[in-house]
């Protein structure tokens, strides 16, 4: 089912693109954040969920990168990953999750399959039963700036389990 819901979010992405192929006047091809997941059960077990998620760049965020261009604020800071349970859909006008959980996990952070692709990869620690259905990489360990937010099905964790997220942000060059 992971690999059916992978191709379908790629496919909706595509679509966009190829929109953007035909009619090149319709808009920019904006920043892309792609959110992969890994559960990780309290017996060290790994299920790769896959492609969770090709949601939402943020007005606030898009907002801190162009001040981060025009001024000394760094812009290497955006490595936090943020969980909650909220399901509420994702908009370019969120400025934190919905229903906040845990502790937000320190990401490593690298260039991805192109030098156009910024990764981080961070892993969030549960304490307890949770049906963790959003992720947000922030400016901060607490509050900070929301870059994106993502929500999807939920992965069921319990205490002692932990999600291992890794976040892609593609900036097309030519847009």
């Amino acid at each position: 089912m992971n690999k059916l819901k992978t191709l379908w979010l790629e496919l909706c992405l595509y679509t966009r693109v190829l929109k953007q192929a035909v009619n090149p006047y319709a808009g920019d091809i904006t920043p892309t954040g792609r959110l992969f997941a890994t559960k990780i059960d309290v017996e060290g077990n790994r299920f790769d969920m896959g492609l969770v998620s090709t949601k939402v760049v943020t007005t606030a965020g898009v907002n801190f990168l162009v001040t981060g261009l025009n001024s000394t604020v760094a812009l290497d800071i955006f490595k936090y990953h943020g969980t909650g349970t909220s399901s509420t859909a994702e908009a370019v006008g969120n400025t934190d999750l919905g229903v906040s959980v845990e502790t937000r996990a320190t990401g490593t952070q690298t260039v991805g399959a192109s030098n156009n692709i910024y990764r981080t990869v961070g892993l969030v620690a549960y304490t307890a039963t949770r049906a963790i259905t959003e992720h947000g990489i922030f400016s901060a360990v607490t509050g900070g700036t929301l870059l994106d937010r993502s929500v999807f099905a939920a992965i069921n964790v319990i205490n002692g389990d932990s999600i291992e997220f890794t976040y892609e942000l593609t900036l097309p060059a030519g847009s």
